[in-house]
């Protein structure tokens, strides 16, 4: 097939199902696996240049709803009589059915059986781990600060805090993406605040702008100095390296309970 993935998250379930070499064509900001680096660039995921992904004669386009705005795409794909696929998990379980979707769509089947089994006997395992947990620290996800956006109950950051052995501050919330301010984040007084910028780099989020906030200045994450910047691409794409992303957020909460994460580990090497 040749294939066209118009979102990160959707190019690296492709990955997971071992169909990289029918990629034709990703999104500007697609970076995994790097077997993909070589291929036709279409344009940021808010704005796809339909143009070329049609010069490309794609037999699938792998789309999403995973972000406000990708609507338009959907819309452009069907005026142009594209045969396509949307993707929109909010939870880990949904995560797994994408998998199952995608593979059944693109001939994968058993593939995306196996590695749909594999995936759901590491969230097992940690799930089992947090059994241990005795006190969960609450945790604050910052995706974007102004204005503030953070993840509510119904989204996989919620089920990667509780795996990790800890709460997200805005479970309370029961969208899958809450904006908020900073004086309720305040409010809720969060242990830890995970600064994963949407589309950001890590190395271009400073943690020194949140000591600067006025409003945070008595939150206990502040105060105890549990202010961290994180992988953004492990946290905040509905894919299975989310899990990747849960163990080293696991080691970081609790380091006596969970195995400890060493850089480039991949959750596949600890089944």
């Amino acid at each position: 097939m040749r294939i066209v993935s118009i979102c990160p998250s959707n190019t690296e379930l492709l990955a997971y199902l071992g169909a990289v070499h029918e990629i034709v064509g990703v999104d500007n900001f697609s970076d995994w696996p790097k077997e993909i680096d070589h291929l036709p660039r279409l344009g940021p995921d808010l704005d796809i240049d339909m143009d070329a992904v049609e010069e490309l004669n794609p037999d699938l386009v792998v789309a999403s709803l995973s972000v406000p705005g990708m609507e338009k795409n959907i819309t452009q794909l069907k005026e142009r009589g594209l045969s396509y696929i949307v993707l929109n998990p909010n939870s880990l379980e949904d995560i797994g059915d994408s998998l199952l979707t995608l593979g059944k769509r693109i001939g994968r089947e058993e593939i995306a059986v196996n590695i749909r089994q594999q995936y759901r006997r590491f969230i097992e395992l940690y799930k089992s781990k947090s059994e241990e947990v005795t006190h969960r620290p609450l945790l604050y996800w910052e995706w974007w600060a102004k204005p503030v956006f953070t993840p509510g109950r119904k989204n996989w950051l919620t089920d990667l805090s509780e795996l990790a052995g800890g709460r997200n501050a805005f479970a309370t919330e029961p969208q899958a993406s809450v904006q908020t301010s900073w004086e309720d984040v305040a409010k809720r007084d969060p242990d830890h605040i995970c600064l994963v910028w949407v589309g950001v780099q890590q190395n271009r989020v400073k943690p020194a702008i949140v000591y600067k906030r006025v409003e945070f200045k008595d939150i206990t994450a502040v105060k105890r100095n549990q202010v961290h910047v994180l992988d953004e691409p492990l946290y905040c794409r509905p894919s299975p390296r989310l899990l990747t992303g849960l163990m080293k957020l696991a080691a970081l909460l609790h380091p006596t309970i969970y195995p400890d994460y060493v850089e480039g580990d991949e959750w596949q090497d600890i089944q």
